[in-house]
């Protein structure tokens, strides 16, 4: 064979070898490509698994431990049979946290081992009527055991109207660092009607009497709705002045006229308007509860619901749930009222 050959045997092999890799390249990035999906659809399988059991573990959790708070060991003798429960208000008043907390209350009603109970609040207040459910519920509870009240960071508004279900009998504590007070009711409402004639924005809505859409967003206020509606308020605020006359009956009903404006007071200023009894922390208020009872040994307990795989894996989503929830509460536009500390 000539050089000729040779290097026409040569440039013929060269396109031959081009196409193989060409072809190698193509099947290494099908591969990866499958590769890549292949891992995609496992994520998704892997979360859609995690899922279900989030799912299927908050039903469960809402069929078996809803109606079965448990009880825990928080301080004392373990072992004693007399007990100090322990009911800890530290959220915004509303559901779902109402219906629990009043559970618990009932099951200390319930259990003739409980002799008395403190209610350790840290809560800006929440929902007119949730706030008088869980009062009634713990005058229940007061005239039958003894109810002291310890306050931490804020007990305000709904906060402080149910410390009152302790009673003329219960004491009522603040840690130093405590605001409390706000003493008051406000239903949220937002005027938008400049806003939307800018807009170009009218509401007309289709009504079978006056006041049916009283208070929406998109009308002034009129002196006839104002009427209705600040006989509503003074209801609400009327009740909120009863509840401290009875569980404050060292108060005249002028002094607590005089402290019932809204505002905001520290633990000092509290003590020294009759708002708390004393100024202590949650030691010395069992400390204290344990010498009325008269036990040389108590266990204190508290009481709580058991954490759900949901509750694990959702985390902090907890807390931006109750924010959320709060926040869709304020700005609904179905009118409520708050026994809820306002913006200072």
């Amino acid at each position: 064979m000539d050089d000729s050959d040779s290097r026409s045997t040569s440039g013929a092999a060269s396109p031959s070898g081009s196409n193989e890799q060409v072809v190698r390249i193509v099947v290494e990035n099908q591969s990866r490509g499958r590769g890549l999906l292949s891992r995609l659809f496992q994520m998704i399988f892997v979360f859609s698994i995690l899922l279900n059991i989030v799912l299927i573990s908050s039903s469960a959790s809402n069929m078996s431990t809803e109606d079965a708070p448990l009880e825990k060991h928080f301080s004392g003798d373990k072992g004693a049979k007399d007990k100090i429960a322990i009911f800890n208000v530290s959220t915004t008043i509303m559901p779902p946290f109402t219906e629990r907390l009043l559970k618990e209350i009932d099951r200390a009603i319930e259990d003739d081992d409980v002799k008395g109970a403190i209610v350790v609040v840290d809560s800006p207040g929440g929902l007119v009527a949730d706030s008088h459910q869980i009062y009634n519920k713990l005058t229940k509870l007061s005239k039958i055991k003894p109810v002291y009240v310890s306050m931490k960071r804020i007990a305000a508004s709904g906060g402080y109207y149910i410390a009152m279900g302790a009673g003329k009998e219960g004491r009522i504590y603040a840690e130093p660092t405590t605001w409390t007070g706000s003493i008051g009711v406000i239903i949220p409402h937002y005027n938008v009607v400049d806003l939307a004639e800018k807009v170009g924005m009218k509401s007309e809505p289709l009504t079978t009497g006056e006041f049916k859409d009283s208070l929406s967003s998109f009308k002034e206020i009129s002196p006839r709705d104002r009427e209705v509606w600040d006989g509503i308020l003074d209801d609400a605020y009327q009740r909120f002045l009863d509840v401290i006359a009875s569980g404050r009956p060292k108060m005249n009903r002028k002094k607590i006229e005089s402290v019932a404006t809204g505002r905001i007071f520290t633990a000092t200023q509290a003590k020294a308007e009759g708002l708390v009894d004393e100024i202590a922390y949650l030691d010395k208020v069992i400390e204290d509860l344990q010498k009325k009872l008269g036990l040389s040994k108590v266990n204190v307990i508290e009481y709580g619901y058991p954490p759900t795989l949901a509750d694990i894996l959702l985390g902090s989503v907890q807390a931006k749930t109750e924010l959320s929830m709060l926040n869709d509460l304020l700005n609904s536009p179905s009118p409520r009222a708050f026994y809820l500390m306002g913006r200072q």
